[in-house]
């Protein structure tokens, strides 16, 4: 069944809304955003309505929210994957809970995506960090090649979709700096997810039906219309 995530923790402040209609949680780290009360809160929440815990760590950039590259070395790269990841997994541990999976947040997301050295020395350290963690990433047509360079580190995807953003025709995301990068119309939303439900398929911003492997659709927790849209989907996938 296809699960439903949000990146929380950015200071939005709408968790206490959004967590009881979730599977995941992305919980950000600190470095393009949040706090450890704002972990805290948030592990707090997802213990009371049995919510899967992951890591959202993103490059050390909050003055433009994690969504510009940065050109970190490989040691850097790791030392600051190490200390976000291992903050929310200590906070987990103190709440009696341990992390599920490790989803990077917006353009290391993106670099990752596109550079499969990157991801491999991502997947390389969140193995080193906790072997049972899985990586959460977008889902492609190149999903196969990304399951194999996954196993060699012993490490198992989370294939993820996105509710809210636009594809290119390659079935890539398209860049927040293009027009009509986010969807925000909640009725548009529920025809696409609907369409894939029916058709496996869904559709690039120019029309192309896109058959990806899906795992989890994510709603990102600053989209002004994040609670509508979530409400919706939940009824949609739960049912109810």
């Amino acid at each position: 069944m296809l699960k439903l995530n949000c990146d929380l923790g950015e200071g939005v402040g709408n968790e206490e809304r959004i967590m009881p209609l979730i599977d995941q949680a992305n919980i950000a780290c600190g470095a393009h955003a949040g706090s450890e009360e704002e972990m805290r809160r948030c592990v707090e929440l997802a213990a009371e309505h049995g919510v899967e815990i992951g890591a959202h760590p993103g490059y050390p950039d909050r003055e433009h929210f994690g969504r510009r590259s940065m050109d970190l070395s490989p040691s850097a790269l790791r030392e600051t994957l190490e200390e976000q990841i291992g903050r929310l997994a200590q906070i987990a541990a103190e709440a009696g809970l341990r992390l599920r999976y490790v989803k990077p947040h917006g353009a290391l997301y993106n670099d990752m995506m596109a550079d499969p050295e990157l991801l491999d020395r991502i997947a390389g350290t969140v193995a080193s960090i906790d072997p049972n963690l899985r990586l959460m990433l977008l889902s492609t047509a190149d999903h196969e090649e990304h399951a194999r360079l996954l196993e060699a580190h012993g490490i198992t995807p989370i294939y993820e979709l996105f509710a809210d953003r636009h594809y290119t025709e390659e079935g890539r995301l398209v860049p927040r700096s293009e027009a009509n990068a986010v969807i925000h119309d909640p009725g548009r939303i529920r025809e696409r997810i609907l369409r894939f439900r029916e058709t496996g398929a869904l559709h690039s911003r120019e029309g192309t039906p896109l058959r990806l492997r899906g795992d989890s659709l994510c709603v990102h927790g600053d989209n002004p219309r994040a609670l509508a849209l979530i409400e919706i989907l939940h009824r949609e996938l739960k049912g109810g």
